[in-house]
């Protein structure tokens, strides 16, 4: 996995959690309380996230 800054850390997070919070189904098992922003943390640990950084 690629080390991010914490900057591209927020942006991921952030823009994996709204695609969640819209209805995208989550790539990982999760509990039916956890929010956008947890599963979208969860799925970044994971190195799962189907998003690029461009630098």
């Amino acid at each position: 996995m690629m080390n991010l800054s914490k900057y591209e850390n927020a942006r991921i997070i952030g823009a994996r959690a709204m695609q969640l919070a819209n209805g995208a189904p989550p790539l990982i098992e999760v509990s039916p309380s956890a929010s956008a922003i947890e599963v979208a943390s969860a799925e970044l640990d994971a190195g799962i996230i189907p998003l690029v950084v461009l630098r």
